[in-house]
């Protein structure tokens, strides 16, 4: 991560709000929540909230992640999301663009993971003190150098679909913490959450939010 935050300033993406949620479209380049500092304090939440003043963090995407992202309008729907999150009741789709040819067409990565401390926010693998973490993936186009694939995590760690990614040896295009050389070399990473599917706090009926990869 470079230590200049410039967030972009394009307008909120507001995909559906209605009296117990709103969900958006997450720019590449901004943070969830607000850093440490001042010069951090531009963030999604923010920017919801000054929208919609009562809105509470439920979850949170990094911040060179683009995507679906929801928030909640009341202390119960904040509740009810954090456990279908915890309870891994929500189905989130990523999508990406990896370097190199991915094979075969489908797959399932199972890597432990766990904040390598020294170098924080990195993650790492580690077989004695890892979290469990499952990623399935799916290909969805090879092209000259890179790979296309659907990635739905299974598990919520943090950095899990890029430090699996990489762990494969196809880091996500762009990541500037798991890529190297000219798999870095690029205006953004190629990591967008595509679709979150979750239950309705208000009557429990299943709904999925989507919003298209911008690349």
């Amino acid at each position: 991560m470079s230590d200049a935050y410039d967030p972009p300033q394009e307008p909120l993406q507001i995909l559906h709000s209605d009296h117990e949620i709103v969900v958006v479209d997450k720019p590449a380049g901004l943070l969830s929540v607000p850093g440490r500092g001042a010069h951090l304090a531009d963030c999604l939440l923010a920017r919801v909230q000054a929208v919609f003043p009562e809105a509470l963090l439920v979850h949170r995407l990094d911040r060179d992640t683009s995507g679906v992202i929801v928030f909640a309008l009341t202390a119960p729907a904040q509740r009810n999301l954090g456990l279908q999150f915890e309870r891994r009741k929500t189905r989130k789709t990523y999508v990406a663009r990896v370097a190199g040819r991915l094979e075969p067409r489908s797959g399932t990565v199972e890597l432990p993971l766990i904040v390598d401390w020294p170098n924080r926010p990195r993650q790492k693998v580690c077989f004695e003190t890892g979290k469990p973490a499952l990623t399935e993936w799916r290909v969805q186009r090879r092209e000259e150098g890179e790979t296309r694939v659907k990635l739905m995590p299974k598990t919520g760690r943090s950095h899990q679909l890029r430090v699996h990614m990489a762990e494969l040896g196809h880091p996500i295009l762009g990541d500037p913490f798991y890529a190297e050389g000219a798999a870095r070399d690029w205006p953004r990473m190629m990591l967008h959450s595509e679709e979150l599917r979750i239950h309705h706090p208000d009557g429990g009926a299943g709904t999925s939010f989507r919003a298209p990869a911008p690349f």
